[in-house]
Formats: structure tokens, sequence, C-alpha cells
């Protein structure tokens, strides 16, 4: 089953300083039939003006992950983590038993954008770590990468079964992605215009997917798209409590 999500149905925020689409309920956005899919309980595409600050705030038991889509991204947090990455680059922060961090555009002429994600983990109270890789256009061009995952090979480590897939797809390309039984997926095109299943999405478009056995993406023009794979149903209550 496949839920199109429009550019246009997806929640804006305009802070002045930041422009945000939140895809589903985060802060003072609330839409009960927008909460997520599985464990992933926050997808952000977070706009800064040149030299903004996200100012230090704090969370706990998110695996809280970046992607950097334009700009320079500047991260600090009370880990003394800080850096900087540059579009491709991905960055997870376990934030487990609790940390703080802060969101930056490092550049003072140039905005930034980048995406941000919530997925739930498997274990409450983990230490708070962070991880960080700069990945490149050509490892991603016509494939899809896997940044986050299990652990083993490039993928950054998530704790939750869960992988997250980036593209950049050339017009004519076409890729598929496999789903195990009791999966579910995220799909957003950040630019371009892809065919998947007799739909059509184009820039801004998502797509919730639920048991799926696979995904077959073609791109319509030259896309760039982040895919999540999740199981399907999570109960952090039922897990934490083991």
């Amino acid at each position: 089953m496949l839920q199109v999500r429009r550019d246009r149905e997806i929640h804006r925020e305009d802070g002045g300083w930041f422009q945000a689409r939140w895809h589903f309920s985060f802060d003072r956005y609330r839409d009960p039939e927008q909460m997520g899919v599985g464990p992933l309980r926050v997808f952000n595409h977070d706009r800064l003006a040149p030299g903004a600050i996200w100012p230090m705030h704090p969370h706990a038991d998110i695996e809280g992950i970046t992607y950097v889509w334009k700009g320079a991204f500047r991260h600090a947090d009370s880990l003394g983590k800080d850096g900087i990455l540059q579009p491709g680059g991905v960055q997870l922060m376990t934030l487990g038993s609790g940390a703080q961090h802060s969101e930056q555009n490092a550049s003072k002429t140039e905005p930034m954008e980048f995406l941000q994600l919530w997925i739930l983990p498997d274990i409450a109270d983990l230490p708070p770590s962070v991880q960080q890789r700069q990945f490149t256009k050509a490892q991603r061009t016509d494939t899809l990468l896997k940044v986050v995952g299990a652990p083993g090979g490039e993928a950054i480590t998530v704790h939750q079964d869960a992988a997250v897939f980036v593209a950049a797809l050339s017009a004519g390309t076409e890729v598929t992605h496999r789903f195990g039984s009791n999966r579910a997926g995220y799909l957003y095109l950040i630019e371009g215009a892809i065919a998947l299943a007799g739909d059509r999405l184009s820039t801004g478009d998502a797509i919730k997917i639920f048991e799926e056995a696979e995904l077959p993406v073609r791109a319509e023009a030259a896309s760039e798209l982040i895919l999540v794979d999740v199981p399907r149903r999570f109960d952090p209550v039922g897990v934490w409590a083991r």
C-alpha cells in the first residue's frame, strides 16, 4: 500500500531565520494522521538563513539523523563533538540518556538546508554518542546508497532495525528497493521527478510505504531522494520495559 503526500499537504513553518517542512507531528504541529511510520517519528526539511544558529537544546532516547542537502552544516553538542559537514554529509547522534546539541549554518553569506530524522531506538538510556561521515555525490549517483543501517560496512550504525538510503538519479535511471516482511518505508523526493508503482512524484512530494515487497523507482528527470526502511510496527514501551 502506498500513500502519496503532495508537497502542498506537508506542514510549513516559517520562523524568519529558519523555514521548515514538518512531515509528521512535531513541536506545535499536531496531526493524529501524521505520527510517523513505525519507529520513524520525525522527518523535517530545515532551511537556515546565513549565519543562523539553532540554540543548544536537549533531547533523550532519540536516534537523531541529519543529512546535509545544501550549504555547510555546523554541529555543536554537550559531548564536545563539534564539526562541519558539507552536502552529502550524514550525522547520527544517539541522544540516549540525554544530551544537548545545536544545528548551525556555518556560512555567513549562503543559506543551508538539511533533513533531520528522529528514529526511536530499540533500547532506552543508551550512552550519548555522535557518528558522522562525509559521503560524496558520486557514491549516491544512480544507486540507493545506504548511509545509515545495521553494524558493518560503510553505513553509520543506528540502534534500531532501520536503514536510510540516499540517491542522485540521472534521468531515465531506475533503481529498486526490496522490503522484508512486516516492513514500512518513507520516501521523500528532495528534488526532481520520479515514477513509481503508477504514481508520479515531483519536488517536495513524499510517499508512505506499507507491506510492499519491492519499490521500483524511475527518474523522469535528474532527481535526489531519501528513503527510510523501518519495521511497520514498533512498541517503545514494550521494548524498553524488557
